[in-house]
């Protein structure tokens, strides 16, 4: 499954399926929170938290490619990335996913 951020694919002609998403919502937990918190007393990057948010991402991206594929399509052009934290203080983290599905020619 291609998968681009562009709203086309030079060169190639595309039918359209339809608009597809995909969504995560991860939590963070106790210990990532202490460690991250520390981060940012004393600086640095939170390795906890990057990995949550690739996973939360490759989530994402994976369920809008299946809803793709369900259309018939092949590719997911016009990709948008979205990230925000959800829950009691954000204590979760959510990545969405929203693409169109299309088929490249």
């Amino acid at each position: 499954m291609l998968v681009t951020t562009t709203n086309t694919i030079q060169g190639r002609d595309l039918d359209y399926k339809g608009l597809v998403t995909g969504e995560a919502i991860l939590g963070a937990n106790l210990f990532k929170d202490l460690f991250a918190g520390i981060r940012d007393i004393v600086g640095g990057r939170s390795g906890a938290y990057e990995e949550e948010l690739a996973k939360a991402r490759k989530i994402a991206v994976d369920e809008m490619c299946q809803q793709a594929q369900a259309l018939g399509a092949n590719a997911v052009i016009g990709v948008d990335l979205d990230y925000e934290t959800v829950g009691q203080n954000g204590s979760m983290l959510m990545v969405s996913a929203t693409g169109t599905a299309v088929v490249v020619r």
